[in-house]
Formats: structure tokens, sequence, C-alpha cells
């Protein structure tokens, strides 16, 4: 053990290999505070150079290796497991924004550049980098990309995946492939970039990377709008869908109960409505022209959902700070439901048309189940994914509720599946979906990836263990 730090040390430098528990502790928590693993060692070197060699090393000693960013995911896919084995290699002192395109429209990035700073240095150019999600502070882009994350943008410009025309990854060898191509057409055989992308560090670690960048709206106008239903969500989604075509760059749905809990722990946050309606609608327009071709399709759109019964009530923001309020409505949620208890996550996809039809179906079964079981329900309606979470009854403590977490599962999983969806919309398996993705995955997918996992990582050091 001390012979392989101190040669740790040698390429990383001293002060960047951790052994010391108090040191490691936060690498080693996930996000959520449920889990702390161990590690031998906590690695943070400072350049492509140092991770390739660092590789290297731990494929000569047979070390597994957990890739890690900003560690805010969800699914225990960048904290080690409790064996103490494997070293954490962070990725977070890479974090230059290496090179800005404003013609080619992309900009190429460290890995560990943290989100925020790529929107930043993107609207410094009069451009933007439209990946946003509730972590951009502390996330890094290459956690985004090894998750392929989604976020609120995902309607109009995709997830990390679509935004992403290259990359630069240290191989399980400590090889380094250099596919830093700012092109949008590149039909030269497999798209290695694809196998990478999402792969939760399985395959290798990514060091770089080129994205994609878009003009900067002229204007971006919000609109919250209260509904009966999800059903009457859908018709507003496909309403405004027709009149704005690509102009809809967000369409959020929350529920009665998510900005409750907004109110409950949040309440210098505003109330835009004098009453409670059973859901809600976050929609935003972004234009190219100018406010004023904004505020009128947004506004023309809401008029016609009104006149068509769709819509209950509707606010349409009157300025930035405005606008900036009813979006803090639908990031505080998952900061709501944190503050009022542990519950049972679920980051599902569907078909947008089925969306209606999923929730309506699996509400009564879970109340059947577990009654009193409260729902908290949000997400990107206009892409299909719902964060779809059950908190425990009231009175009912935590850790009494979460024992039921597989049978809670089960009912949300199967549900999904009937419905053609996906247990992971954005936030990947790591080891914490594993034995889900193990029952819901056909034999011949898991084959298959099993297979590229060992032609890939023939030594299983890329953190073992997630995914598969």
């Amino acid at each position: 053990m001390t012979a392989f730090l101190d040669r740790c040390r040698a390429i990383a430098g001293a002060e960047f290999v951790l052994d010391r528990p108090a040191d490691m502790a936060p690498f080693l928590r996930d996000w959520r505070g449920r889990f702390t693993g161990a590690a031998r060692a906590v690695l943070r070197p400072g350049s492509v150079d140092e991770v390739a060699r660092l590789v290297r090393l731990c494929a000569d000693e047979r070390v597994p290796i957990v890739p890690q960013g900003g560690n805010t995911g969800l699914v225990l896919g960048s904290v080690p497991d409790a064996s103490g084995t494997a070293v954490v290699l962070s990725v977070a002192r890479l974090n230059r924004v290496r090179a800005l395109d404003p013609v080619n429209r992309t900009v190429t990035v460290d890995a560990g550049v943290i989100l925020q700073h790529v929107q930043e240095a993107a609207a410094a150019a009069g451009c933007l980098f439209p990946l946003s999600l509730a972590a951009e502070g502390s996330c890094t882009i290459g956690g985004n990309l090894a998750s392929n994350a989604g976020g609120t943008g995902v309607l109009r410009y995709g997830n990390a995946r679509e935004l992403c025309l290259g990359l630069e990854v240290v191989t399980p060898q400590g090889e380094l492939w250099s596919g830093l191509r700012g092109l949008r057409k590149d039909n030269t055989g497999y798209d290695l970039r694809d196998l990478y992308i999402g792969a939760e560090g399985t395959l290798g670690i990514i060091t770089g990377a080129v994205m994609k960048l878009y003009p900067a709206p002229k204007a971006s106008i919000t609109a919250l709008a209260a509904l009966p239903s999800p059903a009457h969500a859908l018709r507003l989604l496909s309403l405004v869908q027709d009149r704005a075509g690509a102009s809809l760059t967000g369409f959020e749905l929350m529920s009665a109960y998510c900005l409750a809990l907004v109110a409950k722990h949040f309440p210098q946050l505003p109330r835009p409505f004098g009453s409670v309606h059973p859901q809600y609608a976050l929609l935003e327009i972004s234009s190219s022209e100018s406010e004023t071709h904004a505020v009128e399709l947004l506004e023309g759109a809401i008029g016609a959902a009104l006149e068509a019964d769709i819509v209950l009530d509707a606010v349409v923001a009157t300025s930035v700070a405005h606008s900036r309020g009813l979006w803090q409505l639908r990031e505080h949620i998952p900061l709501a439901q944190a503050a009022d208890g542990k519950n049972i996550k679920h980051d599902i996809s569907l078909p947008v048309s089925m969306v209606a039809d999923f929730i309506a179906g699996t509400e009564p079964l879970l109340r059947q189940a577990f009654p009193g079981c409260r729902l908290v329900c949000f997400g990107h309606l206009g892409d299909g994914n719902l964060h779809f979470n059950v908190a425990p009854p009231p009175g009912i403590d935590n850790e009494s509720f979460l024992v039921n977490q597989e049978k809670v599962n089960r009912v949300v999983h199967d549900a999904v599946v009937a419905c053609g969806g996906s247990i992971s919309a954005e936030h990947g398996i790591g080891a914490l979906k594993r034995d889900e993705l193990a029952r819901y995955k056909s034999p011949v997918e898991l084959n298959l990836m099993r297979a590229i996992k060992a032609a890939l990582d023939p030594l299983n050091i890329m953190n073992p263990g997630k995914i598969l």
C-alpha cells in the first residue's frame, strides 16, 4: 500500500494524494448523505497526462478506480463501495475552458469544469450553453456526460449526449483517445463518443469534451398555468408546441403537493395563485427575434388554452425577476422534499403521450399498497421525464417507511415498463439501480453491455460494481 501511494504521489504530487480519513470524507459520501464508502486514497491529478499515468499505475497494480466529478450523482455512481480496495480519481482540478469558437458554436473544456462556468463562458461570448440542472453550481461537465444528464432544456436542446460533439478519454489501460473534433458530421465507423457518454465511468475516464453552443435568445418569457389534471397538461403542451414550435424551451409539470411543500419550507417564494389547483405547468418561450415576439407567442397560447378550458388560471412573468421567481418554485421542489424528510425517489421516462395514464394508474396502486403515502410528482413533461417520489404517511418515521423501498420500486417500475418507459431517465444506474436494471433489461441487452465492458475493461478496474 505505501509503495503504491508513493508512486501516486510521484505522479500527482503529495498534496494531491489524500489518504487521511478526514481529507477523504467528502469524496466518499454520496450527495444525498445516505451512503459512505471507503477508499485506499483519493487521487486529484492536475493534468490529462497525470490521469493517464495514474490509470496505468492502477492497471499494473490491479487497483480499482472510481472516477468522480462534482459528486452530485443520486445513484451511488461516483462513490466507492465499503470494501476500501478502490481509489477515487477526482477530475476536479482539470478545470480549464480550453477554447471557445463562436463561429463553429463550440466550446472545448476539461472534464472538471463546473457546468455553471461553461454557461458563463458561453454567455460572455454572446452564446448559450443550454444544459441546465439543479446542481449546475457544483456538478462538472465530465460527470454530466458520464451520466448523460438532462435538466430543464431537453425539450428544445436535448440532453448531454445531444450537446456533445467530441470527447477525450483515458482508457482503462491508461491510453489517451483524443476525439476532440468539433464536427457535426463524422461518419467514419463506430461512434466511440456515444459509448462513453452515459457509461458512468465504467469504460474509461472522460477528461475533455467539445460541447455545442447556440445563439443566445433575444428574450425568454415564463408563465405558470394552473390545470385540472396531467391530461390537461398534455393538451396544453400540444397546443403550445403547435403554436410556438422550437421556441418552446421548457415545459415542467408540478403537482399541488409539490408547491405545498415549497410553500411550507420556503415561505419567502412567490405564491402566484390565491387558490390551490390540482396541477401546474411552468412554460418558457424563447425568441430569437424580440421580447415582443416571445410575449405574443406565450400570451396567445395561454389565451387559447383558457378559451378551450384546458387552463384554469395563468400568470405570465412581467420581468426577469418575476420569471426567476416562478422558476424558483420548480427548482426548490427537491430542496423542499429533503427538508421534509426522506422519500423513495424514482427518475423515470415515459412516452410523453403516456404520462397522464401512468400517473392516473399508478397513484391508486401506491395508495392502496401503502395507505397514507404522499406522492411528490414533478418533472420535465416536455420530454416525458417524471420525478415520481413517494414520501411516508404523516406520523410514520422515515426509516420505518424506507424498508418498503423494494416494494414501492416494484409498483412504480412495473407500471413504467408496462407503459413502454425506462426506470432511469437522467440520473443513471450506478450501484443503486443495478439490480433493477438486471430485472428489466433483456438478456440480450445485458449480454451486449457485458461484452462491451469486458472488451474495453478486461481487468474490471473502472468503477466496478456500477451498472453491471
